[in-house]
């Protein structure tokens, strides 16, 4: 019986089965990854080449957009080859390697998302202080520790995810490998997966999250406590793209999860994947770009050297 054999190929569900819908998918995503692609890469040229952008607090956003850039690559080329090819099928030694670079860059980002609330924090809160307490050595040891702490949790989804046996069901209801979903169709025993996940995310995630919070509590109070509004505004500024890519870093990752763990496979599951997976790495440098007066600056300095006014 093919529901009683240990399957070695996995299906992904994909976006849509139609096929009037496949060419216009294609077309659309390639162009999100195209967009994706020459945001993040121009983000990091102009930290690199512009010396008004090398402070700690560019240099964790070009970390960011590094992370985007991996990201995208990650899930969006597979969603275009299985629009043209029609395939579909990944293996499971495949399917599990995406899984663990996946979790790798959502942790990534998780942790990247505390270290740059700690250097606002830092540069808000003690500003006199700040030059001395985030100078590069620092932000160095930071970023390793970001490092250390991603790796170290996917590798343990990993190694937990690759015992899982698949003889069920083959279709991943998903357009990427996700332990969700790979949990849905596993017939091995889920429960030590699951502890991991609860234990992993309590002490990761909400480690972050908290550390986020915290560091945000201590700006307000030290916002609040500036007299002029024109001031006040002034520096709570320097945080609005930052908030904004926490709300929807937290916001689609919660929803998305929460979604798929009440066992919903609707449209808006696949929105909400979509939303957290792909368009967040497009919209990270936008936001940065649109709303950061710095970065814009050096954007029409590095434009006008390209494109001279006559």
């Amino acid at each position: 019986m093919r529901n009683q054999s240990i399957l070695n190929e996995l299906f992904l569900y994909g976006l849509s089965d139609l096929p009037a819908l496949q060419l216009p998918l294609f077309l659309f995503f390639l162009l999100i990854y195209l967009l994706t692609f020459i945001w993040n890469f121009l983000t990091i040229v102009l930290i690199v080449t512009d010396s008004r952008l090398h402070v700690p607090m560019y240099f964790f956003l070009g970390n960011l957009a590094g992370l985007d850039l991996c990201y995208s690559s990650l899930t969006v080329p597979r969603i275009l080859f299985d629009l043209h090819t029609k395939t579909r099928t990944i293996s499971i030694k495949a399917c599990i390697t995406q899984l663990f670079f996946f979790l790798f860059f959502a942790g990534f980002e998780a942790f990247l998302l505390a270290v740059m609330s700690y250097d606002r924090y830092i540069a808000i809160c003690k500003p006199l202080h700040y030059p001395q307490i985030m100078n590069w050595k620092v932000c160095v040891q930071l970023m390793s520790i970001v490092w250390c702490l991603s790796f170290t949790q996917s590798l343990v989804h990993t190694l937990n995810a690759f015992k899982l046996i698949f003889c069920g069901s083959d279709i991943i209801e998903s357009f990427f490998c996700d332990l969700p979903q790979l949990f849905q169709i596993s017939c091995s025993d889920i429960s030590i997966n699951n502890l991991l996940v609860f234990i992993l995310g309590s002490f990761f995630g909400g480690g972050s999250l908290i550390l986020t919070l915290l560091s945000y509590v201590y700006i307000f109070k030290a916002v609040l406590k500036i007299q002029a509004k024109g001031n006040r505004s002034k520096v709570f500024s320097t945080c609005n793209s930052h908030l904004s890519l926490l709300f929807m870093y937290y916001g689609s990752a919660m929803f998305n999860y929460f979604w798929q763990s009440a066992g919903r496979h609707f449209f808006g599951d696949k929105v909400l994947s979509i939303l957290y997976a792909v368009f967040l790495p497009l919209l990270n440098p936008l936001i940065y770009s649109l709303r950061n007066k710095d970065f814009r600056t050096a954007f029409q300095s590095v434009f006008g050297k390209i494109f001279p006014q006559e």
